[in-house]
């Protein structure tokens, strides 16, 4: 799959991904009965989550909820005690290793950005693409027409083409953000979980990020973890609430804002 997942907009020009890989069912993530005990505590309670193809999710809950647990679930960091995780209908995230997970079509933005500072807009771009992760060889290498372009792609979608010879470690907060969005969208993922995008960041960068993950919402699937209620709303079509290692509540912004029991345990604080 990893093949599939490589450039599939060029080789498949007209074509969602989902059309690409066959997906004939709408849902991309399915997480159903996962449990994750920690030394007698619950992170995840017969936790069942699931992601369709395109869609842009806001996932919201206090700590301890098990939001990142869940993230550390499908990105391999964490094995599960009990329950299904599949990507598609047919790839198995629990007999696959983190990188392996990755190749496949999922990437994972932490909360703190992770750029090579010391390296361009471009550099960092460039090292992050598909394929030799070699340092050197990577910088050796001698870009296809077709890398340029999608570099190109890239640095408009997350607006940094006027910082691309800029050192990654001048960039501001939100910028450094973006930069590391743009460096997954690199290794084009199916699925990508964005933890808090948008701590520390200026009105204006909370509003260039959520104009960013918007537009993501569709080419990609999108999970974002936030806190920031008023971003949520700014960008949430649909909300899951979850609270003691399962879901809450789940549905609209407006639909979970009027849940009684999400006021208790969540907004209400």
């Amino acid at each position: 799959m990893g093949g599939q997942v490589e450039r599939w907009q060029y080789l498949n020009p007209g074509k969602t991904f989902a059309e690409t890989l066959n997906i004939s069912h709408k849902t991309l993530l399915y997480m159903e009965g996962v449990s994750v005990a920690f030394d007698g505590f619950k992170a995840l309670n017969d936790l069942s989550f699931y992601v369709d193809v395109g869609e842009l999710r806001c996932v919201i809950g206090p700590n301890g909820a098990g939001k990142t647990t869940m993230m550390d679930v499908v990105t391999g960091k964490t094995r599960p005690d009990k329950g299904l995780v599949y990507f598609g209908q047919t790839i198995d995230l629990l007999e696959l290793r983190e990188p392996e997970i990755a190749a496949r079509g999922i990437g994972r933005k932490f909360q703190k950005p992770t750029v090579f500072e010391h390296h361009s807009v471009f550099e960092n771009l460039e090292l992050a693409m598909a394929g030799d992760k070699r340092v050197f060889a990577t910088l050796r290498a001698r870009l296809s027409g077709a890398q340029l372009d999608r570099i190109d792609e890239v640095l408009g979608i997350i607006g940094l083409r006027e910082e691309v010879r800029r050192p990654a470690g001048a960039l501001s907060h939100g910028q450094k953000q973006w930069l590391e969005i743009g460096m997954l969208l690199m290794q084009d993922p199916l699925l990508l979980l964005v933890d808090e995008p948008v701590a520390g960041m200026t009105h204006q960068e909370m509003d260039r990020t959520a104009e960013l993950l918007t537009s993501l919402a569709g080419r990609h699937s999108v999970v974002v973890v936030e806190h920031d209620m008023d971003f949520v709303r700014s960008i949430a079509r649909r909300v899951t609430v979850l609270h003691q290692g399962s879901v809450l509540a789940e549905g609209t912004m407006d639909e979970v804002q009027n849940n009684p029991r999400v006021v208790e345990v969540y907004l209400g604080e």
